[in-house]
């Protein structure tokens, strides 16, 4: 029991990079899911997005402190930008390459199993060892006898199979840097109101808030698209993310 749960608790980690992964790399649906798949595009757009809006919404409260009414110098103004668009990129760096590493710890999950498989004594041993990888997927929508049919197949076509190096792929570094760029466009729309209303500072801090909420909203429903949740739902729960995020900073100053 322990060893399945454990197994357990690491799947959702890995799960970024498994059905997700492979339906990237298979995909002819355009550039954007040959970088990353739709959930994890969507994903790294959301974080990016609360990453920028945590800037944007604690920048008035720790520049100006007491007296958040007073002007926005032109140099804070370009401290925030600088600021956002560094944390964001660092974000987008640090989230590509554990999605290389995810990607390939998954690779060495898979040759674990492989290998416990191959030093089976018997079947039943084989059977077990497959069980503890699958029975919590499939327990709900299959019997123990199907489940027992179903593992002996596997184990029979697996136990001659031979280990695929685990190593870094073309695809790992592919979707470690689609992470990057997915984090950084996310943020664009967020940040044309500093172009557009440079100097007014107030404004386009403002601006730059609803536009990050719009876009949670709009990546939200995406969300519902995806997964089979309701995507008004989904999207107004993150989109009410954002606004209670302004909320709580508009009257401490932000």
């Amino acid at each position: 029991m322990g060893s399945r749960h454990s197994s357990r608790a690491a799947r959702p980690v890995s799960s970024r990079t498994g059905s997700h992964h492979l339906q990237r790399t298979t995909s002819n649906s355009g550039f954007w899911n040959r970088l990353l798949d739709p959930i994890d595009r969507l994903a790294e757009s959301i974080f990016s997005i609360l990453i920028l809006l945590s800037f944007t919404l604690a920048f008035r409260i720790i520049k100006l402190g007491d007296d958040p009414t007073q002007h926005i110098p032109s140099a804070y103004v370009n401290e925030l930008l600088i600021g956002a668009a560094g944390a964001t990129l660092a974000w987008g760096i640090i989230d590509g390459i554990m999605y290389a590493l995810i990607a390939v710890f998954e690779r060495g999950e898979r040759h674990r199993l492989l290998a416990h498989l191959q030093t089976a004594q018997t079947e039943e041993e084989g059977i077990a060892v497959i069980a503890d990888e699958f029975d919590y997927i499939l327990e709900p929508i299959t019997s123990e006898t199907q489940r027992t049919i179903l593992y002996a197949d596997v184990f029979e076509h697996l136990r001659e199979g031979k280990p695929q190096p685990v190593t870094l792929t073309h695809d790992d570094v592919i979707g470690g840097f689609g992470s990057v760029l997915v984090a950084v466009i996310a943020v664009l729309p967020s940040f044309a109101p500093f172009l557009l209303f440079y100097s007014n500072p107030a404004l386009a801090i403002r601006l730059s808030n609803v536009v990050s909420f719009v876009m949670l909203f709009i990546y939200g429903y995406q969300w519902g698209q995806h997964t089979g949740a309701s995507p008004w739902k989904t999207g107004l729960l993150l989109a009410a993310v954002g606004a209670v995020m302004v909320l709580i900073a508009i009257p401490l100053g932000g």
